[in-house]
């Protein structure tokens, strides 16, 4: 799309069937001059935040959304206008011709992605975020917020972000950062000094009148809340699913993590060795790491496993997956789970990550439960979850001893195999859990 004065670059397709994202954050400002392939805005999708980069050169001449709004695909996003004097002659056309020009550098690189988005630019492209402009004095300054969905939960919710305690990196707020504040008022705890009134009004008063329920505050699904419950909701209607669990006692696994370490080096941690046993009992049980055709009535194996992982990230629960667990060492396993876990977190997995899992593990022991019958990650089949490791006493040679126990609860799809098979499957990883060197040696 184009206009008499520059290039509107429309938002693209963003992949996986999402229609709609909204504006984290302008990383240039109208008047800014940028290059093609430079990443002009983050956007928040159902999925993960991706930047978006500008497939024209020239100067900023409007931005069509502000930060926090939603916007579809295909409407306008950003227009670009040819600088003059430029070498190429600034002209519209030639900034035509470089916009083509890249587009089938996208198509012929990556196929099918975000354009500018999971391609490598050539070297010296310059492509660096947009300073900030100067702020306020730092007591006065808001701390630094990165989704429109924290933003928005404070502003319904009258809360000042400068009197939330940011835990994130950098300084940052999260939802649960904004989310605590807010129980800490309507408990009465309070807010940082200096809270302006409205955060102060969220406690209840007194005796005060019970809170009118047709007065209560409707909030908005976000896009990535509607893409979740549609997931969890075919799932629960299609799948006809059965939970099955044992209590397991991890006392050796744990004896063989901490004997691994070195100076300098913690080694695997405990969800490594438990993704290398899962790996290895999907080997024996491929139908448990496959997913129903039900248009044709097959079941689906596919050739490798790509292990989901259960993740809470800042804008809530994804499920990423190591592509080609089967294929890694422990070591190569811990390394690529640190990494897919640490990027979900912050909302920066990719499209492939959130869409190729096969089967999904989730550690539920970090917060610290026990037990679960989870939800299938519908299409797959199956997922297994564990719960928090804790001294229980347990029985050994006849006598009652402290040992490090947990519990795993594991989910299947009763189309696609008996219990027999899962309670295979189960025991196989308990037994490894149970019995970890012999495991890892076989493996």
């Amino acid at each position: 799309m184009s206009t008499l004065t520059g290039q509107t670059f429309l938002l693209p397709d963003l992949g996986e069937g999402l229609t709609e994202a909204s504006v984290v954050q302008w990383l240039v400002a109208e008047g800014d001059v940028v290059a093609v392939d430079q990443p002009v805005a983050e956007v928040e999708t159902a999925k993960s935040v991706v930047e978006v980069p500008s497939p024209y050169a020239g100067r900023v001449g409007e931005l069509h959304a502000a930060e926090g709004e939603t916007i579809e695909v295909g409407r306008p996003l950003v227009t670009v206008v040819p600088e003059e004097g430029a070498p190429d002659g600034g002209t519209a056309d030639a900034a035509r011709r470089e916009a083509e020009t890249y587009r089938e550098e996208e198509l012929a690189g990556s196929g099918n992605v975000l354009v500018g988005y999971g391609t490598s630019g050539a070297p010296g492209t310059g492509r660096r975020r947009r300073p900030r402009r100067p702020g306020p004095p730092a007591d006065d300054r808001p701390v630094k917020v990165i989704s429109p969905i924290v933003r928005r939960l404070a502003r319904e919710a009258g809360l000042d972000l400068r009197s939330v305690r940011p835990t994130g990196a950098g300084g940052v707020v999260t939802r649960s950062d904004v989310l605590a504040a807010v129980a800490a008022v309507r408990s009465g705890a309070g807010v940082a000094a200096g809270a302006p009134a409205g955060t102060r009004d969220l406690a209840p008063a007194s005796g005060g009148p019970v809170p009118d329920a047709s007065a209560a505050r409707r909030i908005p699904l976000t896009g990535f809340q509607r893409a979740a419950s549609a997931v969890l909701t075919r799932s629960r209607r299609e799948i006809p699913e059965a939970t099955v669990w044992v209590d397991v006692d991890a006392t050796a696994l744990w004896e063989l993590r901490e004997a691994a370490r070195l100076p300098g080096d913690d080694g695997p941690g405990l969800m490594a060795y438990v993704a290398r046993f899962v790996v290895e009992a999907l080997r024996r049980y491929p139908v448990l790491n496959a997913r129903l055709d039900v248009e044709r009535d097959e079941i689906v194996v596919p050739d490798g496993v790509n292990l989901g992982l259960a993740v809470q990230g800042e804008h809530g629960l994804v499920a990423p997956a190591v592509l080609g667990a089967d294929g890694m060492t422990t070591a190569q396993l811990d390394a690529a789970v640190r990494d897919v876990v640490g990027r979900a977190r912050a909302g920066r997995s990719t499209p492939e990550e959130l869409a190729a899992g096969t089967f999904t593990l989730n550690n539920y022991g970090g917060l610290g439960v026990d037990g679960s019958a989870p939800i299938i990650n519908h299409p797959q089949v199956a997922m297994l979850g564990v719960g928090r490791i804790i001294d229980r006493p347990w029985v050994v040679d006849g006598a009652i001893v402290p040992r490090k126990v947990t519990q795993l609860s594991f989910v299947f799809d009763h189309r696609v195999c008996d219990g027999v098979t899962a309670a295979a499957f189960l025991r196989t990883v308990a037994d490894a859990i149970e019995h970890p060197l012999p495991a890892v040696l076989r493996l």
